[in-house]
């Protein structure tokens, strides 16, 4: 797990003030930072090309160009001309060991974007679009310096933002590169050392970075047990059974030792799963939205809610006036998509937004629901996840296009169910099963269009 920041100035400040660290401390070794990467990556004589903008961005890609020179054929583009007292000193520098400047981009095996960082708020000249847009048609290995350039410190993205293969980030991971519509632009990310171990150089925050090692399984231990040992989720069958089925199969698959689905009509299911007009005695957790439409009468969803078992609910409940009800209850992971959170955000007066709002802006929403619900565990399913309870916030960074399918998202909700019957607090199966739900895809070794939620079912036996 890593630690997210808004902003790092605070962290820069800190160095100054209780380390005995400069400014010229930290920009040499953020720079040091990136030439180790390149050095590892590339071959000596590798063409590099820098565009620095006037500030201290640039500042950092005139001092990697600097380093690079005698090694590399490396040479600056000043997109903008230095204007702060560190880029200016760090021009001086590089001329008086000769690293040359260039007028145009040209072709080369590294580009590196240095031309504006995390201060960046508003929009480009038409200068800077023009070279920004050469930037990305280029046939080169992309480097962002601490983050792509148009990438505004609140996650959103400037129309022409540098499109980036790496991100050598300075000091700690920013939230802003981890909004969705970031995603297309950051690439791969790796934190740069700036004089301080990494621990030391960060300060608390609520916002946290989920890895794919944060995974808890649910390894069954106990060499005495029985299928009663391992919990029993019960689910709402409703109108379209087949998401039902699904997330009842992913449960099944994940651990749950009892699984069963509670609908009214005679439906055709598989084997391994129970189906039932009553809700078991011995339920232990819930699901319910999946596919549920019209099927059950507000009477019968009532009678199926009327308890205080960990529930996880999804789909059409973000619509339906119990909504309101369900959100008193103490263990409840909810998991909408960005339509049904806005839908979930209009029925609790919260805002009445558009999707693209929301998307804009996921963090704020985000924190304003768990404001005011904070007994509630969100789920906000998107390019990168939001795994949220009050004041303790997660992204998981790692799903893939490929779960871009009608179904995934029923097999997160089994997910979830699953470890809530086995006795995980909402929290820890959210975070779990949505680490999960991106390993599976990232294991699954076929075409990324053609993953179906039975192949992450599936693929649930080989983690």
């Amino acid at each position: 797990m890593q630690k997210l920041f808004d902003e790092v100035s605070f962290l820069d400040k800190r160095c100054y003030e209780k380390f005995g660290l400069i400014e010229d401390i930290l920009m040499e070794h953020a720079a040091n930072g990136m030439a180790d990467y390149i050095r590892k990556y590339f071959t000596k004589k590798s063409q590099i090309i820098v565009a620095c903008g006037s500030g201290n961005n640039g500042a950092d890609g005139i001092a990697l160009a600097r380093l690079l020179h005698g090694d590399f054929d490396v040479s600056i583009l000043f997109a903008k001309a230095p204007n702060s007292k560190m880029a200016i000193l760090q021009e001086k520098r590089a001329k008086a060991v000769g690293v040359p400047t260039c007028q145009e981009l040209d072709s080369c095996d590294v580009l590196v974007d240095a031309i504006v960082g995390t201060g960046f708020s508003g929009d480009f000249n038409d200068s800077l679009k023009s070279v920004l847009n050469q930037m990305n048609t280029l046939e080169a290995f992309k480097i962002a310096c601490d983050v792509p350039s148009g990438l505004r410190k609140n996650g959103q993205v400037a129309k022409e933002a540098f499109e980036a293969d790496v991100s050598l980030t300075m000091g700690a991971l920013k939230k802003s590169m981890f909004l969705d519509e970031a995603k297309e632009f950051v690439g791969e990310t790796k934190v740069l050392n700036l004089g301080v171990a990494r621990n030391i150089y960060e300060a608390q925050t609520h916002w946290n970075l989920l890895d794919l090692e944060d995974l808890k399984l649910p390894y069954r231990e106990k060499k005495n047990s029985h299928k009663g040992s391992y919990g029993h989720l019960a689910l709402a069958c409703g109108s379209k059974p087949g998401a039902s089925i699904l997330s009842a199969l992913a449960a099944l698959r994940f651990g749950s030792g009892l699984v069963t689905l509670v609908g009214f009509e005679e439906e055709i299911i598989p084997d391994t799963i129970m189906y039932t007009h009553e809700l078991p005695r011995n339920t232990t957790a819930l699901a319910c939205g999946m596919g549920l439409g019209g099927e059950f009468s507000e009477l019968e969803l009532e009678k199926f809610l009327d308890n205080t078992l960990p529930l996880v609910v999804d789909a059409d409940i973000f619509h339906m006036p119990i909504l309101l009800e369900i959100l008193k209850r103490k263990s409840l992971v909810l998991t909408p998509h960005a339509k049904e959170f806005v839908a979930l955000l209009r029925q609790t007066a919260i805002a009445d937004i558009s999707v693209e709002v929301l998307q804009k802006n996921r963090f704020e929403y985000v924190e304003k629901f768990c404001s005011l619900f904070p007994n509630v565990t969100l789920l906000l399913k998107g390019a990168n996840v939001i795994l949220a309870k009050y004041d303790q916030f997660y992204i998981n960074p790692h799903g893939t296009s490929a779960l871009a399918k009608g179904g995934t998202g029923d097999v997160l909700s089994g997910l979830v169910g699953a470890l809530l019957a086995q006795g995980y607090a909402p929290l820890e199966a959210a975070k779990n099963a949505s680490l999960v739900h991106t390993k599976l895809a990232l294991n699954y070794k076929g075409a990324d269009f053609s993953l179906t939620p039975h192949d992450l079912i599936e693929g649930l036996s080989n983690l």
